[in-house]
């Protein structure tokens, strides 16, 4: 890509609650750096605000781009490298910006959790970001991120070690503090809307293969009810985000030709324990639908202490073909619908940047087009911790 741009990075929405996070995490940790980026949104007067509220130097610059303006939009996208974007749903407002990167080369990078947008986008705009060298990655966040390069950091173990990947993989979510962001409750909402007027998402929303264009594998896990885990000694109930990543995964794998296998299995679900109590847990997790009637608003958020004392811990487990179980874990440092997401967004973005040669264009997952070096980046920045805990 040119090096004229002025701008290594645009983070767009930034005068938003995971933006100004974004923001923050850039100005702290890149700041002996020489990194060029800058600051979008609809008011350059927030931007302000934000800049100044979040002790950013007055060198970053500011720039007014609203998703209903394309010319603003296209500005933005040719000054810059990488566009970082959390203006969600992203089905409502994200579509133009994924046009406009793939069409003038601009890598993108964002956190939506909408399987029926990015669905869409896959089939729209692959043919543009192949062509003009743009290399859009979806799903940034706590969703995808831990478990796309999870399961990814467990099948390189596995094939390291037997010569083979592992068939049948079950994420387990261990621990989980800190609660979901208004963005996604938001982006729930669009989808169920969506639904409503478009029975055909359905489908979408309910193949674990909607993202792999053509490709279907085995029936896989449906990971809908409470269920005993036997080799993990632990019940396990159903997981809200489970729909959207094991999509991602098998996409990942899809892009990844396959890597670990054409019959590779997956799925994910909360460990509640053993015994009855962790049974009654399971059960009542399964039954529990506050999140789907949450008021959470985008840019509704927790306070900077409970972002901290926030965190998470996901294993993956699967028997490879020496017959012995194999354990990855992933851990986070904090609250994994904030803190930590938008510190794995901002190091996705300059994993981009200063990997060009990661991933020709086209539609990405974070596994697939940056695989062991988001996961060098992650370790070292943005306080994950990917181990192989057994086998």
């Amino acid at each position: 890509m040119s090096s004229a741009k002025p701008y290594d990075i645009v983070v767009f929405g930034a005068s938003g609650y995971t933006g100004r996070l974004v923001a923050e995490y850039l100005a702290k940790e890149y700041s002996g750096d020489d990194l060029s980026w800058a600051m979008a949104g609809r008011s350059l007067a927030k931007l302000a605000t934000v800049r100044t509220e979040m002790g950013i130097s007055e060198d970053v610059a500011l720039l007014e781009v609203d998703v209903a303006d394309a010319d603003s939009v296209q500005q933005m996208v040719t000054a810059c490298k990488v566009v970082i974007t959390t203006v969600g749903p992203y089905q409502l407002y994200g579509d133009e910006l994924v046009k406009q990167c793939a069409e003038h080369g601009t890598d993108y990078v964002d956190l939506t959790g909408e399987p029926s947008w990015m669905h869409g986008t896959i089939a729209r705009y692959s043919a543009a970001a192949k062509a003009s060298g743009a290399r859009i990655v979806h799903s940034c966040g706590f969703d995808s991120i831990p478990f796309d390069l999870g399961v990814f950091t467990l099948q390189e173990h596995a094939i390291a070690k037997t010569g083979n990947p592992v068939a049948t993989v079950k994420g387990r979510v261990r621990a989980m503090n800190g609660g979901f962001s208004g963005g996604t409750i938001a982006s729930m909402r669009a989808t169920m809307a969506s639904v409503a007027s478009n029975p055909e998402i359905i489908q979408v929303l309910t193949n674990p293969f909607a993202l792999t264009e053509g490709f279907t594998g085995p029936e896989q896990p449906a990971g809908a009810a409470p269920q005993y885990d036997e080799e993990l000694s632990s019940w396990s109930a159903p997981f809200i985000m489970a729909p959207i990543n094991t999509k991602n995964i098998h996409r990942s794998n899809f892009l990844l030709g396959h890597r670990y296998g054409t019959e590779f299995c997956y799925d994910e679900m909360l460990l509640t324990g053993d015994g009855d109590q962790g049974k009654a847990t399971a059960e009542f997790v399964a039954k529990d639908d506050s999140v789907a009637k949450s008021e959470l608003q985008p840019g509704d958020g927790p306070t900077r202490e409970e972002r901290e004392n926030g965190n998470y811990d996901a294993i993956f487990a699967g028997t490879g073909s020496d017959g012995e179980l194999i354990i990855s874990s992933v851990q986070g440092d904090r609250d994994p619908g904030y803190g930590s997401t938008s510190k794995m967004l901002a190091e996705a973005a300059i994993c981009l940047l200063k990997n060009p040669e990661l991933a020709s264009g086209g539609l990405w997952t974070p596994a697939a087009a940056m695989g062991a070096a988001l996961v060098e980046r992650l370790e070292a920045h943005a306080g994950l911790t990917f181990q192989i805990e057994r086998g």
